[in-house]
């Protein structure tokens, strides 16, 4: 007989970080959301088997990752449109 397999904490809070990320929670969220995921899988695969919840933890990284990516991107178009303020405020 098989004992029970439980789901991982941390597959579970990184899901719930990753949902965070994307609501009430933004920067905090994403962060939790990648570092409790990677955690996470790597629970899973010393477990041998005794644990499951992959699903859940990849989910949580995809979100917090996608979230983290954004954030850059709009970083990255902010700093693009204020040098192109400046830049426009040079040429009066």
């Amino acid at each position: 007989m098989n004992p029970a397999r439980t789901t991982s904490s941390l597959a579970i809070a990184s899901l719930v970080s990753g949902i965070l990320g994307w609501t009430l929670l933004p920067v905090l969220g994403t962060l939790v959301a990648i570092v409790t995921g990677h955690m996470a899988r790597a629970e899973i695969r010393r477990s041998g088997g005794a644990l499951e919840g992959d699903g859940l933890a990849i989910g949580g990284l995809i979100l917090g990752w996608l979230s983290a990516l954004l954030w850059v991107i709009g970083i990255v178009v902010l700093f693009m449109f204020l040098g192109g303020l400046a830049w426009l405020a040079t040429l009066n």
